[in-house]
């Protein structure tokens, strides 16, 4: 019987109507795919050489922060990992037992990359371990205790997926280990670095985590098992809905409709307040470049990279899934008499809005200097001239149907941010970046400022030219699109 699910979910896969409009982008994040795998694995080797040469022990150095990358792992897992997909309503018409349906489901996420990539770094660094004269038993059995962890951390997402409070306190207390560890407060790897020792010190210890594995896994099969049917787990959550009126957007005329949709749209769909939550961590993002904390931030061209994500942070998060947004009601909404200009319309608006009021909360950088929240002043006016038309051009290739009662994230059911999204965010990044750089070296950064903002003027200028663009692919691309949200696998 798994062997016959395995076969249905093939070829669900290849006969998807979103499978041949996205071949490229699925080829792309293959390469991505194997691009990481072997960054890790380098990573693996050379991590024990680095730390040796900087005159610590790597191995002891590992396993303190080995609790670090876990809690990380969780929370990665949780943003960005699909949970088990399969068809599972029409499988409970047939002869099928939950049990089997739930046992393909969980353990089909073992094969998720976010299993298989710890690999490329674990075996590589035991591998060196070995080599420079640890025990073999002893680093195999270390090596099984801290997969066993990872594999742990694969079973608790899947009974925590939608429980948002575990996320933000589990990330909140991450942070705030993370700036004590940093200021030198409080260091929970000196407590926790001992027991990931011990695995290797006393390598029949490792039979905990694996059996902490077996104990999690049986929970989430429970779990799962226990909300396999159409009345409970997988039945729709219903509440009270409560009408708004947002008077005061009817100052924008006849697309004042879909604005007023899109922003109940945000106010009441989990996916929705994930995107302008993480609107708002993209922020704080510069700190990372503006402080001079990371010396590999230092070059030219990283301080306008930053900018643009600091204020178009909801910009590239909502944008680029237009119009998915309206996924679960499009084909609703092509059967009336609508003007696609207005619909595109008010989506871009709305990105404005949302890129102003980001440009402004991030007034805070003047801090760091009045050059800092210059780059800041022309990565906002950028992405109003020109990435709003680009992410609104890019987001009908992206026929993604959005679940808006699930905030699970961009690279499948939790979705913030797509690795698709990410993919289409490259060219919008490079442009202005390279126009900075030849500024700034031909005469200085207010030259390469200056070039960024003679590049969304234009933008402004050929504002509808561009727009009839998009609006001709929006009605070229429909029926593709009407039939790729459709597809519910």
């Amino acid at each position: 019987m798994i062997k016959h699910l395995v076969i249905l979910q093939w070829k669900s896969f290849f006969r998807s109507a979103a499978f041949s409009s996205n071949l490229a982008i699925k080829i792309l994040m293959g390469f991505a795919a194997l691009y990481m795998m072997l960054s890790f694995g380098f990573l693996g080797v050379a991590t024990f050489y680095i730390l040796e040469k900087m005159d610590l022990n790597a191995f002891d150095m590992v396993n303190r922060l080995l609790v670090y990358y876990l809690v990380f792992d969780l929370i990665v897992r949780y943003m960005l990992q699909k949970m088990p997909v399969v068809q599972i309503k029409p499988l409970l018409f047939l002869p099928i037992k939950k049990s089997t349906i739930v046992q393909y489901s969980v353990w089909k996420t073992i094969l998720s990359f976010f299993n298989i990539i710890h690999a490329f770094f674990f075996i590589p660094f035991a591998v060196v371990l070995v080599i420079n004269g640890y025990g073999t038993v002893s680093v195999v059995m270390w090596l099984l205790g801290v997969y066993a962890l990872l594999l742990a951390n694969n079973f608790i997402n899947i009974f925590l997926n939608g429980i948002d409070a575990v996320l933000f306190s589990v990330l909140g207390i991450l942070a705030c280990l993370g700036l004590m560890h940093y200021y030198g407060l409080f260091d929970i790897s000196v407590y926790t670095g001992p027991l990931f020792q011990s695995l290797y010190d006393v390598p029949a210890l490792a039979l905990i985590p694996l059996a902490l594995m077996v104990a999690v896994y049986w929970i989430a099969f429970t779990y799962f098992r226990k909300r396999l049917y159409l009345d409970a787990g997988l039945s729709i959550k219903q509440k009270e809905a409560k009408s708004e009126n947002l008077e005061w957007l009817d100052r924008f005329g006849s697309i004042s409709v879909f604005l007023k949709n899109d922003i109940k749209l945000i106010k009441r769909n989990k996916r929705s307040k994930t995107t302008v939550l993480m609107s708002v961590m993209f922020l704080f993002y510069g700190l990372l470049f503006f402080t001079n904390a990371i010396d590999a931030y230092q070059g030219p061209a990283w301080r306008i990279f930053a900018a643009l994500f600091v204020t178009g942070g909801f910009l590239f998060s909502f944008g680029q899934y237009v119009p998915s947004w309206d996924s679960s009601y499009y084909p609703l909404m092509m059967s009336q008499n609508i003007r696609y200009r207005d619909y595109l319309n008010a989506k871009w608006w709305l990105m404005v809005m949302a890129t102003v009021v980001s440009t402004i909360l991030a007034s805070f950088y003047a801090y760091f200097g009045w050059e800092v929240y210059l780059a800041i002043l022309v990565a906002g006016i950028y992405n109003i001239g020109v990435n709003s038309y680009m992410v609104l051009w890019g987001g009908v290739y992206v026929r993604t149907p959005i679940d808006l009662s699930s905030n699970r994230g961009a690279l499948g059911s939790s979705q913030a941010f797509n690795a698709k999204t990410l993919l289409l965010t490259i060219p919008k990044l490079l442009v202005p970046m390279i126009l900075y750089v030849i500024g700034h070296v031909i005469k200085g950064p207010y030259l390469g400022y200056l070039l960024v903002v003679v590049s969304a003027v234009l933008g402004f200028a050929f504002k509808e030219k561009v727009f009839n663009l998009i609006e001709k692919n929006y009605k070229t691309e429909k029926y593709k699109t009407l039939a790729a949200y459709k597809q519910k696998s």
